[in-house]
């Protein structure tokens, strides 16, 4: 690989948890700029992990006019609201672009990026890591395969008992364009279509409440939540029938009275198969007048890689290598940014099905 010069946008929570430190993984990234409203957190992570000479800025459109051709790509870690007009303004400029997920709060924005990227031949891919887990990674191999046959119902998952986040603006329907859909069953159904290759909905019926959030001190993994502060939906669920006749029931929720704890998860069902990962991953079937159960050994050795250098790398670190690897050699990205705005397209829906109490038609 050879090196290549990097910024990043946004230096809060998902950079410095998720990005940085998987850019750090890989000797020929080298991260040069850093941009942040907040100054002291940009310098802070270029202290940490920027070159000697690592820029900082507080404008990103200050860093994209004043960076010069050798930053080639940029990672969009802010707010949802911001993703789609910094990562426009990025491919404007003539850099790939990385953004963290979901694509954009709205289908609009998330159109214009997708153009932004065609108009511009640089490389987008949204930052949907779940893909990069070995299990799934081995079950898009199966369905591949055909082990499941035509896969027709499935349940995309992203339930929490008690676990909001409190931190950041997690709760601000302005800033982040929704809740717990939005933020963690994006993943779920993004992981969901992914392995049925499934990208042509026909009508979504949703619903969205808000029937915890204003509990006061309530139980949760990082405290109490503030219920004047927390504008979002705590729940949300989605009835999705697909072109083909496929059906997708998702659900999500920070704040859930269930015990069926299960994140970034999804049930298939087909044809000759079914498959989950409640204990470990599981494929299920019926075979000479008999059903069965068989579990596959997933670990760093298991099954064959996607590309040289993916054993035993974290999802994160995946994501970015298949990014770079995808710009210096031209390989096919995994998260294609025509499969994240069908997604996008999808929460939308849901989140409108809410408002007017009726299904939406895609045409």
């Amino acid at each position: 690989m050879r090196e290549i010069h990097v910024g990043i946008v946004g230096c809060g929570g998902i950079a410095n948890g998720k990005h940085l430190p998987s850019l750090a993984q890989l000797p020929y990234v080298k991260v040069v700029a850093f941009c942040d409203i907040i100054e002291e957190r940009a310098q802070k992570a270029a202290k940490e992990y920027g070159t000697e000479d690592a820029r900082v800025y507080t404008d990103y459109q200050e860093m994209l006019s004043k960076e010069g051709p050798d930053l080639e790509a940029v990672h969009v870690c802010t707010p949802n609201r911001s993703h789609s007009p910094i990562t426009v303004a990025a491919l404007d400029s003539g850099r790939h672009v990385l953004c963290e997920k979901p694509m954009a709060i709205d289908v609009a924005g998330a159109e214009a990026m997708l153009e932004a990227s065609k108009r511009n031949g640089k490389i987008l891919t949204i930052g949907y890591q779940t893909r990069n887990y070995p299990q799934w990674v081995y079950l898009k191999n199966a369905i591949e395969h055909d082990e499941l046959g035509e896969i027709y119902y499935a349940r995309a998952l992203a339930l929490r008992r008690r676990a909001v986040p409190t931190w950041g603006v997690f709760l601000n329907e302005h800033e982040q364009g929704g809740g717990p859909l939005i933020d963690i069953g994006t993943h779920a159904l993004d992981l969901t279509l992914w392995l049925m290759n499934n990208y042509e909905p026909a009508m979504v019926v949703g619903s969205s409440y808000k029937k915890l959030s204003q509990t006061k001190n309530a139980a949760n993994a990082w405290g109490p939540w503030d219920p004047e502060k927390f504008t979002v939906e705590d729940s949300a669920f989605g009835f999705i029938r697909f072109k083909n006749g496929a059906t997708v029931v998702l659900e999500s929720a920070w704040a859930l009275n269930t015990l069926e704890v299960r994140e970034a998860q999804c049930i298939l069902c087909g044809t000759k198969a079914g498959a989950d990962n409640y204990d470990g991953l599981r494929i299920n079937g019926e075979k000479y007048g008999r059903t069965y159960v068989t579990k596959p050994e997933i670990g760093d050795d298991a099954g064959v890689a996607f590309f040289d250098g993916e054993k035993g790398a974290t999802p994160p670190v995946i994501e970015a290598s298949l990014f770079y690897s995808a710009i210096i050699n031209g390989t096919e990205l995994r998260v294609k940014p025509e499969q994240a705005l069908v997604v996008t397209k999808i929460l939308a829906a849901i989140y409108e099905s809410d408002k007017t109490g009726q299904p939406v038609y895609f045409d």
